[in-house]
């Protein structure tokens, strides 16, 4: 991610974190849950590798490329399990954005035959139209899972869960709180 080095790291790690609880809860999760879960962890650790701060950790060329593909193909499976859970469409929006992060973010993005000036400068730094739909889209999001993530927290009481970490209700929820509002952050350095 290219900006500033201490906020890069701190993303990055709390993506991580958030991406180690998804994983953790894919165990205590079944069916639809478990698919979730498992989407959430992927989510987490490619936003932690993507803002990875490219100053001190420069990626691979290639490694944009990389991100396009795996965020492609969560983009079509999240698009597929739709069908299923709504949930999965946030999922989609999610995959895409990271697509769209990684083709701008790119080195090189948009510098090629035939592209004038003006484009080129338009698509190194995103479509701002679309980049203001996807931060406005996220800003929605992190307020509605912040108010959601209230009446959780109340209704649990703060005591043991029977099935561990991994089936806490408010640490699912403030892990996707987290995520969100990683993701505007990422957005927002476009």
């Amino acid at each position: 991610m290219h900006g500033p080095v201490v906020p890069g790291w701190l993303l990055m790690a709390l993506c991580a974190t958030a991406g180690a609880y998804c994983l953790l809860r894919t165990r205590s999760e079944s069916g639809e849950g478990r698919r979730a879960a498992r989407a959430e962890a992927l989510m987490g650790f490619g936003m932690a590798a993507m803002a990875v701060p490219a100053a001190v950790v420069p990626p691979p060329a290639w490694g944009w490329a990389v991100y396009a593909v795996l965020f492609g193909g969560a983009a079509l499976r999240a698009l597929w399990f739709a069908r299923l859970d709504r949930h999965h469409l946030h999922h989609l929006v999610g995959s895409v954005a990271m697509v769209y992060m990684a083709l701008t973010m790119a080195p090189g993005a948009g510098a090629g035959h035939g592209v004038h000036a003006g484009h080129a400068a338009a698509v190194a730094g995103g479509v701002p139209l679309l980049t203001g739909g996807l931060l406005a889209y996220f800003a929605v999001y992190v307020l509605r899972s912040g108010a959601r993530l209230i009446p959780v927290a109340a209704a649990s009481g703060g005591g043991a869960v029977a099935g561990g970490w991994g089936a806490r209700p408010e640490l699912a929820l403030a892990c996707r709180l987290t995520m969100g509002m990683a993701m505007f952050a990422m957005l927002l350095g476009l």
